[in-house]
């Protein structure tokens, strides 16, 4: 269940709100002055929050400034005054909507949900970034098949950047030279081992602040490599 902030010293208004909320299904906390408003905007997580832009202690402009600091939730602000620079205000400290009084109850909620939705998507999107790496510098980005050291990007063939990034995502595992060549080049190594040697020694040169002393991909004398974490 979505929880939502009302902020509104207008107890009428507020018990509206909370009225028409609650019959959407949301959960509704009211806080009727800015002071205990902010408190609890900060202290406690929402989905959504409804803030008046006049209150007693604390007005809806600093409320909105302060928890957009700190958090992404949608804010929606209400308010009386229906001069253009009241609202270019409220939307510059952050919040994501200005509703002028007086409004329909409905309307709020239809606005509630929409924001919602949108920052549901934009969750969502967020959560599908790219898969990547990160080990001490080094960045491996498995989505866009980028590698970069200490910020600079390095190029990389295709074998290359599969062998990287499967000793990456089993770090501290010894693979044999057979064992790596079967997974990366996908057939048995039928004598052909050198050339993960001759792949691993171009990796180094490429991620290896010192190919003679490496941080990364670790000989492990007749045996094979392993990353190091």
């Amino acid at each position: 269940m979505s929880r939502v902030l009302i902020v509104e010293d207008e107890d009428a208004i507020a018990e509206i709100e909370k009225d028409y909320l609650e019959l959407s299904g949301f959960e509704v906390v009211i806080k009727s002055d800015g002071t205990s408003g902010l408190a609890t905007a900060l202290e406690e997580e929402f989905d959504i929050m409804i803030l008046d832009v006049m209150l007693p202690g604390v007005d809806g402009y600093e409320i909105c400034k302060q928890v957009r600091e700190k958090k992404n939730t949608p804010i929606i602000m209400v308010s009386a005054k229906k001069e253009d620079i009241d609202k270019i205000r409220g939307l510059g400290v952050g919040a994501d909507d200005y509703m002028t009084k007086p409004f329909s109850p409905s309307e709020l909620v239809a606005r509630v949900k929409a924001h919602l939705a949108r920052y549901e998507r934009l969750v969502s999107s967020a959560k599908e970034a790219n898969d990547i790496i990160e080990i001490r510098g080094l960045k491996i980005d498995k989505t866009a098949r980028r590698v970069f050291v200490n910020g600079e990007e390095k190029v990389f063939t295709t074998k290359e950047f599969d062998l990287l990034t499967f000793l990456a995502e089993h770090p501290n595992h010894v693979f044999t030279k057979d064992e790596l060549f079967k997974e990366i080049w996908d057939m048995d190594s039928i004598g052909d081992i050198a050339t993960v040697t001759v792949h691993i020694k171009k990796i180094r040169e490429k991620i290896e602040y010192d190919t003679s002393k490496p941080q990364y991909i670790e000989t492990i004398w007749g045996v094979g490599y392993r990353f190091k974490v």
